[in-house]
């Protein structure tokens, strides 16, 4: 067994968050920067959520998954920010063991979720485009509702087996995590034990989560790509492709920094990097995505526009 008995050592109860600087200013110059990021990003999800809901026009399958996603962001950005802003003006940024092992299972499985929804989302507009006859026959009201609820299933599964290993370490020397929030590879790190078995572990959750994920969106959009092409008209491809850019933006926002960090040989890795490599898929990913979908989405505009005249009518 690779799980060494836990007796007669003093155990870390809880953990030191560094977050990124020790300088009170700086503190609270990115308390102000980070609180206005998580608001703007609250309410863009929010506004997104809210539109899909009013909208009957919206009820459909690709919107349905767009809701999920914004759901999703943010639930993501609210397990690691609140608390990072509260560390930036507390004189002690700690964090129990019990709440550290909670956030890094919450902060994986949304993540790992996230992961599976993208691919969930590319079958969703390889149906639309290379069979649009049967695009509401195939992709049913009890389909979609299963495949969301199987994308959830599986991120909080495999992130419960991430977190257990990760938190069953015997952490018995510097409780000092070099992070804005309990980051699996950053709290590992800090094991008084060798952790090699465990990050191999963990690199075949992040082939399963992350490679393969990938490797089915661009199999969709190969055939997408080909069924776009065979489209005659110069109008109706614009119009195909136009459904999908959106979609290859924000997989390509969030999926670029995770493998970046995540598929790496852990030689390699710098913690001061990661640390801010992490915002991008966190936290700029999740403001990101509502404007992405908005700007390119000529349904959200005019879902929007309504819900502003319909307002202005009642004043």
């Amino acid at each position: 067994m690779w799980m060494p008995p836990r007796q007669n050592q003093s155990w870390v109860s809880e953990f030191i968050l560094l977050g990124f600087s020790s300088d009170p200013l700086s503190n609270r110059i990115l308390f102000i920067a980070f609180l206005l990021l998580y608001l703007s990003s609250v309410l863009g999800n929010g506004l997104i959520v809210t539109l899909i809901c009013l909208n009957m026009h919206l009820h459909t399958p690709m919107y349905f998954f767009l809701c999920n996603l914004s759901l999703l962001d943010v639930t993501y950005i609210t397990t690691t920010i609140p608390q990072m802003l509260v560390h930036l003006l507390a004189h002690s940024p700690t964090i129990s063991f019990a709440g550290c092992w909670l956030q890094m299972l919450m902060f994986s499985a949304l993540g790992l979720t996230e992961c599976i929804l993208f691919v969930v989302m590319a079958y969703d507009r390889y149906i639309a485009i290379c069979h649009p006859l049967h695009y509401t026959v195939i992709l049913s009201w009890g389909l979609c509702v299963r495949l969301a609820a199987g994308a959830g299933a599986c991120g909080f599964f495999f992130a419960l087996i991430h977190t257990f290993i990760t938190m069953r370490l015997p952490y018995c020397g510097p409780n000092m995590v070099n992070h804005y929030f309990c980051e699996g590879p950053s709290v590992r790190s800090l094991a008084c034990m060798d952790t090699h078995l465990i990050e191999m572990m963990d690199q075949v959750i992040g082939v399963l989560m992350v490679v393969v994920p990938l490797s089915l969106i661009f199999a969709s959009y190969i055939r997408i790509g080909q069924a776009i092409l065979r489209i005659k008209s110069t109008q109706g491809r614009f119009k195909a492709f136009s459904t999908c850019a959106s979609h290859l933006t924000v997989v390509t926002l969030f999926y670029t920094p995770i493998t970046y960090i995540y598929m790496r040989p852990n030689s390699s890795h710098s913690r001061e990097e990661d640390k801010h490599i992490t915002l991008l898929y966190n936290v700029f990913n999740v403001l990101l995505n509502p404007l992405v979908y908005s700007l390119r989405n000529k349904d959200i505009k005019v879902a929007f526009l309504k819900v502003i005249g319909h307002g202005s009518m009642n004043l």
